[in-house]
């Protein structure tokens, strides 16, 4: 075959002319855009790589920018608790100082001004915001947590940031968990609030004229039931139990229980304290609760279950100074009267030991009747109790304005949850009573005034073939109606708070269903009355009327079991507004209330519970600062959260950043083009290409002579 320059013309230079300037293009896009590849057609597997590359560096940036915006609130929030504790501290060098007993009264005064001023800057911070958002609302971040009056309307709801593939981190503390908040480990401690004298120092020959020879002194666990229950004579009776008490309370694991003790002249009061323990469960071998007394007489309780707010307490102490007519009138069992077992029997009895040995208004009465708990709330019916301090749980709701308030929060038995308004009212009475683990058969009261001030006395018949209520004395019963379908009346265990409330709702407002067993007049009147009040469970689990119809309500309400007040009977499987002992410490938070509490107590002068002067119910300084020390430690507790929370916001977004570092630079290693080796590469093609040309040049002078 003839070989013809064409030929090497097209194997020197067409072929390598083409392969050559596509590298040369190549290499030179690549010096051009800094990158190895265009289009996933130029190297699939990079290409692919590339891409899983990028969209991890669009989730590590998710990340950061997640974790940077929940850091923002958590270090804010780590912040205001700083300022928190440091005005917590204040607070209680001001309350320590308070009751150190030397303080005028101006003094005192001025020291509660200062606590007023340290409470106002504590919602202030509690209102704390960043850009426009509440740091303590929870999820809730556009509405104000605390209102003028301490109360929390934020949620409880937390806010995570994403920190990768399943996991995720808190980054805020709710209002709920810093000012409502539980301490699983605290014990509740409840206190009498009647400061105790020793009659016997005070009338040391019990007489009026005697008073003159003696001293104050308050009652001391050695003394003796005499010198707290006193006598109209020298002689010490050591054989005869006239002296009884009545105690009525709750135990921590929330059963209810009545009990009366006996005791005699020389019993010590050690060994009344021995048995209120006892009431509670307590054995030789096995402590329930700690009873104590505190410098002014006053009985404590201190319950050893740690985490319950169920513990509760009340007492009465009568005696009958004179059983020559073979009565005991301080027995309510006894045979002058009529009705065995009630405690309204001592009604009539003498609460001003003054008055039994130097009566003012004859004749004189011989029945003592001793008061160990007091408060302002009204009875629940005049006829009930003229005596302050002897009723335990037939007392009114309190009236502020419209509003009528409970003041026992209904607490779940199996848990220590506040009740709500789906809660079954089984979930939170105490179903040893009556009918053994049951409601059925059990009876609620409900007493009072309307929204149009006339009286009326309702009952709830918890049944389980259809509980019920009525207005009459049960000659008209209305069915209590359940949302099931089809719809009937509700069994007595499944019957929830709300169906409570809507009946306390049509009773308050004298709307009810115009016949007794149709849904719809029920349902119709229930609507109703809702147009006129509201009733309703608060925050803390305590039942609330609202009168919508009137600035100052003309309603009064009062709800408790039948059996109230009755030691022949079962004890009452619930309360909702008692006489009871006060609360110095419990497991569960109320923090402006708290401090309000303490507030008060300096405002009112008060070192310890006094029943007789200021706000009848408050704890006093003393209790105060140990209620303070249980919010110091939950603050400090929360705070610690904050810190944990922060140091991991911080730990994931340091390891987003080295993340980010480390995918952007094996990014770069996939993609991006070596600038210096693409430049050698281009100045090799570049060698290669002017070593072609010269070559094809070189072939193309050749002439015929050269293929001879």
């Amino acid at each position: 075959m003839r070989v013809t320059s064409s030929m090497y013309y097209n194997s020197l230079y067409g072929t390598n002319n083409l392969k050559i300037n596509n590298e040369l293009f190549d290499v030179n896009k690549q010096i051009a855009s800094g990158l190895k590849i265009q289009y996933a057609k130029d190297d699939v597997k990079t290409f692919t790589e590339t891409m899983r590359l990028d969209n991890e560096l669009v989730t590590i940036g998710q990340v950061k920018k997640s974790t940077e915006s929940g850091y923002k609130v958590s270090n804010q929030t780590d912040v205001v608790l700083n300022e928190f504790e440091t005005s917590m501290n204040r607070t209680r060098t001001l309350l320590v100082n308070a009751a150190n007993g030397t303080h005028s009264d101006d003094s005192l005064d001025a020291i509660a001004g200062e606590l007023r001023g340290l409470e106002k800057h504590f919602k202030n911070l509690a209102n704390t915001s960043i850009n426009g958002q509440f740091l303590f609302s929870g999820s809730a971040v556009n509405t104000r947590p605390i209102d003028d009056n301490g109360v929390y309307h934020g949620n409880d709801a937390g806010m995570n940031s994403f920190l990768g593939s399943n996991s995720t981190q808190k980054y805020n503390l709710t209002g709920s968990e810093l000012f409502l908040g539980e301490d699983r480990l605290t014990r509740r401690n409840v206190t009498t609030n009647v400061i105790q004298e020793n009659l016997s120092k005070k009338y040391p020959e019990f007489t009026a004229t005697s008073a003159e020879n003696g001293s104050f002194a308050t009652i001391t666990k050695d003394d003796t039931i005499r010198d707290l229950m006193g006598d109209t004579d020298s002689t010490v009776d050591t054989a005869t139990q006239k002296h009884h008490f009545y105690i009525r309370g709750v135990k921590s694991d929330g059963t209810s229980f009545n009990k009366q003790i006996d005791m005699k002249d020389s019993d010590k009061i050690d060994d009344l304290l021995n048995g209120i323990g006892k009431a509670y469960g307590n054995t030789s071998n096995l402590q329930i609760v700690n009873v104590g007394l505190n410098s002014n007489g006053q009985i404590t309780i201190e319950d050893k279950l740690q985490g319950s707010s169920k513990l509760d307490f009340h007492m009465v102490g009568a005696v009958d100074f004179d059983q020559s007519d073979g009565n005991d009138e301080a027995d309510i069992n006894d045979a002058v009267y009529a009705t065995a077992g009630q405690i309204s029997n001592l009604d009539g009895g003498e609460t001003n030991f003054a008055e039994i040995i130097n009566p003012t208004t004859p004749p004189a009465n011989d029945l003592y009747v001793k008061e160990f708990v007091k408060s302002p709330y009204a009875s629940a019916a005049t006829s009930i109790s003229n005596i302050d301090g002897l009723l335990y749980d037939r007392t009114s709701f309190v009236k502020d304005g419209s509003t009528l308030s409970s003041n026992v929060s209904q607490v779940l038995k199996n848990s220590n949850e506040f009740a709500t308004a789906a809660t079954k009212i089984s979930e939170v009475a105490d179903l040893s009573q009556g009918t053994a683990g049951t409601l059925d058969g059990t009876t609620f009261n409900l007493n009072g005034k309307d929204v149009n001030g006339n009286s009326y006395t309702a009952t709830i018949d918890f049944k389980s073939a259809g509980s019920t209520f009525s207005l009459d004395g049960g000659t008209t019963n209305y069915d209590i109606f359940n949302m099931e379908t089809p719809r009937a009346a509700v069994d007595a265990d499944k019957m929830t708070y709300q169906q409570l409330m809507d009946v306390v709702n049509m009773a308050a407002t004298n709307t009810l269903p115009a016949t007794t067993n149709t849904t719809t007049d029920y349902d119709a009147a229930i609507k109703q009355s809702n147009v006129v009040g509201n009733t309703k469970l608060s925050y803390d689990g305590k039942i609330e009327f609202t009168d919508l119809t009137a600035s100052s309500t003309n309603a009064s309400l009062a709800i408790y079991d039948a059996n109230s007040g009755d030691f022949t009977n079962p004890s009452s499987v619930m309360s909702f507004n008692a006489n009871n002992a006060l609360t110095i410490i419990d497991p569960k938070t109320d923090f402006f209330k708290n401090l309000d509490e303490a507030i008060t107590a300096v405002e009112d002068h008060k070192l310890y519970p006094d029943s007789s002067s200021g706000t009848m119910r408050n704890q006093g300084i003393e209790n105060a600062i140990a209620m303070l020390d249980k919010l110091q430690s939950h603050i400090s507790r929360s705070h610690s959260t904050v810190g944990a929370q922060s140091n991991t916001l911080t730990s994931s977004l340091e390891r987003s950043q080295l993340l980010e570092i480390s995918t952007m630079t094996l990014r770069s290693s996939v993609i991006d083009t070596d600038v210096a080796e693409a430049s050698l590469k281009l100045q090799q093609l570049n060698l290669n290409y002017q070593a072609m040309l010269s070559t094809v040049g070189k072939v193309s002078q050749l002439s015929l002579v050269n293929y001879l």
